[in-house]
C-alpha cells in the first residue's frame, strides 16, 4: 500500500507540476498563493503554518513570487520583523485559472472511477492520513 500511495503522490504531483509551469508557478507556490486569495495580508509565519512547507521553501516562493510580481511583502506595523504578505493585481488575477487547474486535474484524476469509487478513495485517503498524522513524528537516533 505504501508504495501505491508514493506512486500516486508522484504521479499527481507531476502532472500538477507540468500544468503549473505552463502558468509561470513552481509547485508549492499555488498553495500560497490559495492562502493569499481566502485570506489577504498574512505574515510569512501564517503561511508557513497553513501550506506545511519548511521554512526555506516558503521563503524562497515569496521570493520568487515577489520578483514575479504576484506579491508584495512589507514590514508589520506591530513589529519591523514581521513580514506581511499582499497580493498584487497579478496575484489576486491566478485566482480562477488556479481553480480551473485544480479542477482540471481533479477530473483527470478521477475519471476513469465512479463516482462512488472517487467517494470511497477521499475517505480513505483521509482516514489513512488521520491514522498516521496521528502518530508521533519518529525521532532520529543519535548514531
Amino acid at each position: 500500500m505504501g508504495y501505491a500511495i508514493f506512486q500516486l503522490a508522484r504521479a499527481h504531483r507531476a502532472y500538477a507540476g507540468a500544468l503549473l509551469r505552463k502558468m509561470d508557478l513552481h509547485p508549492g507556490q499555488e498553495l500560497l498563493l490559495m492562502q493569499l486569495l481566502d485570506r489577504e495580508g498574512q505574515t510569512q509565519s501564517e503561511l508557513l503554518e497553513s501550506v506545511g512547507l519548511d521554512h526555506s521553501t516558503v521563503s524562497k516562493s515569496l521570493r520568487r513570487m515577489q520578483e514575479a510580481g504576484l506579491l508584495t511583502r512589507e514590514p508589520a506595523p506591530h513589529d519591523r520583523r514581521v513580514m506581511v504578505v499582499h497580493l498584487t493585481d497579478k496575484g489576486r488575477a491566478m485566482r480562477e485559472p488556479i481553480a480551473a487547474l485544480w479542477t482540471g486535474l481533479e477530473e483527470i484524476s478521477a475519471g476513469n472511477l465512479t463516482e462512488q469509487q472517487a467517494q470511497a478513495f477521499v475517505e480513505t485517503a483521509y482516514v489513512i492520513a488521520d491514522a498516521i498524522t496521528s502518530r508521533p513524528m519518529p525521532t532520529e537516533e543519535p548514531g
